[in-house]
C-alpha cells in the first residue's frame, strides 16, 4: 500500500510522511485521503483513490505478495480444527480478489467481505457483522485477527474478541496481542 500510495503521489506532486500514513492502517481512501489532505479537491480525490487501488493491484501481480510469517500454518489449522474462516478487508473487491487470487487462496474461506459490502468502514464493526452473517455464526462466537487499530475497535464493537497483531502498530487494545 505504501508503495502505491508513494508512486500516486508523486504523480500529482504530493507526499505524506510514512509515520503519518501509517496511522491510517485499515481505513478506506474515502477516510484517508481528506484526512491526510484536507485541501484536495473532490476530482483529485477520487482520481487518488482510483489510481492508487489500480497501482496497489498491480504491483501485487507484478511483485507477489507475502503472509506474515506463522499466517499460513494458523489458517490451516483453523481450517483442520474446522474453523469458519472469513476476509472481511476494507479494501475494494478487486483488491481482495487479486490478493486471493495470488495467495491461491480461491476456496480457502468461506466468505470475502470487502469494503464494497458495507456502509460504513472500521472502526464501524458493520464489517465483520457482515462476515458472521455470511457465515451464519453468532458475532459473540466470533474470532477476529488484526493488524489495525481501528479494526480492534471494529470487532469489539461487533461484539467479538480479538487478536491483535503487531505488524506496523507497536502497540494494539487487543483482547491477545501477538507478534
Amino acid at each position: 500500500h505504501w508503495q502505491a500510495w508513494q508512486d500516486i503521489l508523486h504523480q500529482i506532486n504530493r507526499s505524506v510522511e510514512h509515520s503519518v500514513w501509517n496511522q491510517t492502517g485499515g481505513m478506506r481512501n474515502s477516510e484517508i485521503i481528506p484526512l491526510l489532505f484536507p485541501d484536495m479537491n473532490p476530482a483529485e480525490a477520487a482520481y487518488v483513490d482510483q489510481a492508487k487501488e489500480a497501482r496497489y493491484r498491480e504491483l501485487i501481480e507484478l511483485q507477489g505478495i507475502e503472509l506474515l510469517s506463522g499466517v499460513a500454518e494458523w489458517i490451516q489449522r483453523f481450517k483442520t480444527a474446522g474453523w469458519q474462516q472469513a476476509v472481511a478487508s476494507s479494501a475494494p473487491p478487486e483488491n481482495v480478489a487479486v490478493i486471493a487470487h495470488v495467495l491461491h487462496f480461491n476456496g480457502t474461506f468461506e466468505a470475502l467481505i470487502s469494503g464494497a459490502d458495507v456502509q460504513r468502514g472500521k472502526p464501524d464493526p458493520d464489517i465483520f457483522l457482515a462476515a458472521a452473517q455470511r457465515l451464519n455464526v453468532d458475532p459473540q462466537h466470533c474470532l477476529v485477527i488484526e493488524d489495525a487499530e481501528v479494526g480492534i475497535e471494529a470487532a469489539h464493537r461487533a461484539g467479538m474478541k480479538a487478536i491483535g497483531v503487531l505488524n506496523t502498530h507497536l502497540h494494539l487494545e487487543a483482547d491477545v496481542v501477538v507478534q
